[in-house]
């Protein structure tokens, strides 16, 4: 298990939420605890857990539809989810499994029963191991840890960028139009101008700067971008 895996956990009961969280703390987990879905899309506006805890029963937005939502987004899509639900009609969970749900815990639980069922999940998605995507100029990305580095100094990358910087260095020497960019980065469902990605794409050239890395995002005039490690 990776020491520091961010796990999101999303319970609107306090005693529930800070067990867990003591609990995952105590196993070695980075916590993030949300008391709602409203909260916790705020939480995943700057961070990438590596997994989801998510109460079925949330105030507001329920958990079945927040993971609706999530498997909507082109970011977030592939993170695995832990359904904690005090329900335990077959009908429920093949809702939530339909939805994109990974793996049941009913409540009440054992904390044991429930770390073996987070580590199971993660073995089972590869979420457990640290995935890291590197150029020959020393620039590095840790998937589960949600890091950017270079040359082993942290960069400062908003979770836009993140995502942007992931696609390029995965598709290097290939140029893409701003509108390919929307639908691979953004996804094909969200309906922004393309001006967008400019902003972005100066945010990201701004963060590689002071580690003269900026010239790796290329503009090629009349076209689009292309991410270039050749020196």
């Amino acid at each position: 298990m990776v020491a520091d895996t961010l796990i999101l956990v999303v319970e609107d009961e306090d005693a529930i939420r800070e067990l867990i969280a003591m609990t995952l703390e105590g196993a070695g987990f980075r916590v993030l605890a949300a008391a709602d879905a409203e909260q916790a899309q705020r939480m995943l506006g700057d961070n990438l857990p590596a997994l989801v805890l998510l109460d079925w029963m949330l105030p507001g937005m329920n958990g079945l539809e927040f993971t609706r939502w999530l498997k909507r987004d082109e970011g977030l899509r592939d993170v695995p989810i832990i359904m904690l639900t005090a329900r335990g009609e077959e009908a429920n969970k093949v809702q939530g499994l339909e939805a994109g749900v990974d793996d049941y815990v009913t409540k009440p639980f054992s904390t044991r029963e429930l770390l073996a069922r987070i580590k199971a999940v993660m073995r089972r998605s590869g979420t457990d191991k640290v995935e890291l995507v590197r150029t020959d100029r020393g620039l590095q990305i840790d998937l589960t840890q949600h890091r950017v580095s270079a040359n082993e100094q942290p960069v400062n990358v908003g979770p836009t960028e993140f995502r942007l910087l992931h696609f390029f260095m995965t598709h290097p020497e290939r140029v893409y139009s701003r509108s390919q960019l929307l639908d691979q980065v953004w996804g094909r469902n969200v309906y922004i101008e393309e001006r967008t990605v400019d902003v972005h794409i100066r945010r990201l050239r701004k963060a590689l700067e002071p580690f003269h890395l900026d010239q790796l995002v290329q503009t090629v005039r009349g076209v689009g971008y292309r991410f270039s490690d050749q020196t």
